[in-house]
């Protein structure tokens, strides 16, 4: 696996026409402008202390992700067809997954599963088309509690009310929804091995992913049952003005 080019420093995503050098998952020594897509990728297999992703053999980052970490913002890649793959030493990958990226679209990876049983779950997130016209922030989630039987019950409330409830099985990632800035609850059930809930506070024009995290049979604080989360960015009144945050390795809060 070779080291890939990635970003240094926070990024702001200007319609994602960064210098072609700048970016990820292409051999291509290209001058000027070339369309983009932002990538941030997840290592949430609890049972994986620390693993590399990668997009065709070339390094999202210098460092490994620990788990529970992410790249930190959207990093910017080479459009086109890519491999997203998983590695824990320098072999083979222990997961792959083909992903055409678009130009000016932005994607999560999350690395998922245990014991031997592990995948890409990538989505293609609509960071660049949220509205903040009303001053909402946007909360979603991700269910990646492996063995999780019975697809547990998430809920997330605000004030009182429920912003949005539902069953959802393992790898379920769901849509960015609109809510209040102020506390949310959130809270993943099955009525046995998973019960969990978490208050957290979102702030105005900013979208945020709920990681739903550890294994029902796990234990102590490296693989408990826990809900993270992160900041995807902060959004402005026009996609070619927000920003994803840290440009380093991060810790899911």
């Amino acid at each position: 696996m070779r080291n890939g080019l990635f970003i240094t420093g926070a990024i702001v995503m200007g319609g994602l026409l960064l210098s072609a050098c700048n970016k990820l998952g292409d051999d291509n020594n290209g001058n000027g402008d070339t369309p983009a897509s932002g990538l941030m990728a997840f290592n949430l297999a609890p049972d994986k202390p620390a693993l590399q992703v990668a997009l065709s053999g070339s390094s999202l980052t210098n460092s490994p992700l620990a788990y529970g970490s992410y790249t930190g913002n959207y990093l910017a890649v080479y459009t086109g067809m890519k491999n997203v793959e998983a590695y824990d030493n320098a072999g083979s990958p222990f997961a792959s997954t083909p992903v055409n990226f678009e130009a000016k679209k932005y994607y999560s990876a999350f690395v998922v599963g245990a014991g031997g049983n592990y995948q890409n779950v990538v989505v293609n997130d609509n960071f660049d088309s949220l509205s903040v016209a009303n001053g909402e922030a946007y909360v979603r989630y991700i269910n990646a509690i492996p063995d999780s039987g019975a697809a547990p019950l998430v809920t997330i409330s605000a004030n009182g009310s429920n912003v949005s409830t539902g069953n959802a099985a393992f790898t379920t990632v769901s849509s960015f929804t609109a809510v209040t800035p102020g506390d949310v609850n959130i809270a993943v059930s099955n009525g046995g091995t998973i019960n969990a809930n978490r208050t957290i506070n979102l702030e105005q024009k900013k979208a945020y992913t709920v990681l739903l995290v550890g294994r029902p049979s796990g234990a102590g604080s490296t693989d408990s049952i826990q809900i993270k989360y992160i900041t995807n960015g902060a959004l402005s009144d026009s996609s070619a003005g927000r920003a994803s945050s840290s440009a380093r390795p991060a810790t899911a809060n």
